[in-house]
This record gives C-alpha cells, structure tokens and sequence, in this order.
C-alpha cells in the first residue's frame, strides 16, 4: 500500500508541476541556447531500483561532454567546466527539474537514494550488502541525504542515510516523503551544500575527483565479512 500511495503521490506531483512550471521550462531553455552553444538538456544514464539503468534528464549546465573532462563526475566550486547560466542553474537546484519527466514515466519517485551514474559505484554486481540496500527502492530527486548534507558528506554518509530512509518508509510511507519535500525546498532556498569539497585542499581538481573515486569504488565493494575477518586475525 505505501509503494503504490508514493506512487500515486509522484504521478500527480509530478504531472502538476510539469504543467505548472511549462512556461519556466521555455524561458530556461532558451538562456541555455543563448548562453552556450549546445542541447538544453542533457542526458545521463544512471541506475535505480535493482541498478536497473534509465536516461535521467536535467537542463545543461557545462560544456558539451563536460564529464569526459577536467574532475569528471565531481564538481567543485569555481569549476571551469560549469557555464554562466549553468552556475545560476545549480546554484537555485532548476537544473533537476527534468527530472520530473522521469517520475512522470516511473523511471524516478520525487523521493528516494539519488540515483548514482552506471559506472560511479564499480561493478554492480560485486557491491556489498551495505551498497546493494540503496537499490532496494527507486531512485529519487531527492532523499534523505540530500536534505541532510547533500554534496558536504562522504559517499559512504549518503548511503548510510538512504538506507536509513528505506528502514523509515517501511514505517511512515509518504509522510517521510513529504517531510523530506518540505526540507528540499529549505535547502534550496538557502543554496546548502551545493558544491562537491575536495578530500584534500592541496590537490587539483583532476587529482581529487581520481583520489575520490576510487576511494567510493574501494568503499562499495569491501566484503560484507571484511570486519568479521578482521576481528577474527
């Protein structure tokens, strides 16, 4: 009943606020144009529930194939890569709305773990227990990480909050939807956490997004008994 009430909630959240939002759609979609040669949207395949892969969609905010470039995934501040309309998008969160196309088709819920890129977590089938929970639900605009540190804590502190999420909408269904909602709106209002920090100041951007990411991959895929053996050497 709780999956099938999110369900409901996302379809008409969704198909209200695309209705609604129609005429900011056109207006940013032409600054996009105007500001830098390329498409207005751009397309991501990431994954959700059950690491199921879909094309999420956002507004363009970088150059073209920006992630090929630079700290690749990882956007820090004053990154070169980000346009000028691109800073406005993200610095204000417009650059998801999108997404609400995703929802609209069930390939996103307005609420859930936020969905990872194919590749950013390593091999799907090799991930832990801890990593594989967070696929348990569909992916979301936004989550429970999102409205408690968002881009100001570790990949492993953003998991351990989705899987916190999991465990509380099993209790509290779409309530705990809604209160996340209301926080998103909070957070965007004050621009919190929107920035990615790099694990070591000292390093460029190129060589902290390298160091980070293999950090996440190496995270992912440690043995579910790793801390059993551990303790047992």
């Amino acid at each position: 009943m709780n999956l099938f009430l999110k369900r409901a909630f996302d379809i008409i959240a969704s198909l209200i606020g695309l209705v609604l939002l129609f005429p900011v759609f056109v207006i940013l979609a032409v600054l996009i144009k105007i500001d830098s040669a390329g498409p207005v949207f751009f397309r991501q395949d990431r994954r959700t529930k059950d690491g199921k892969i879909f094309s999420m969609y956002k507004f363009r905010s970088m150059a073209v194939d920006a992630e090929k470039t630079g700290a690749g995934l990882f956007n820090y501040k004053d990154d070169p890569r980000v346009t000028k309309m691109g800073r406005f998008l993200r610095d204000t969160s417009l650059d998801e709305l999108p997404q609400l196309i995703n929802v609209l088709f069930g390939d996103l819920s307005l609420v859930g773990p936020r969905p990872p890129v194919t590749y950013e977590l390593g091999d799907f089938d090799t991930l832990n227990s801890k990593y594989k929970k967070r696929f348990k639900m569909k992916a979301g605009i936004t989550g429970l990480a999102q409205v408690e540190g968002r881009n100001g804590i570790t990949w492993d502190e953003k998991v351990d909050f989705d899987n916190r999420y999991i465990d509380i909408f099993q209790k509290q269904g779409v309530i705990v939807d809604i209160k996340i909602l209301l926080k998103t709106l909070v957070n965007v209002f004050m621009s919190k956490d929107i920035y990615e920090e790099k694990p070591d100041e000292s390093l460029d951007s190129i060589e902290a997004s390298r160091l980070a990411e293999e950090e996440i991959i190496r995270i992912a895929h440690i043995p579910d008994d790793f801390d059993r053996v551990k303790e047992s050497v």
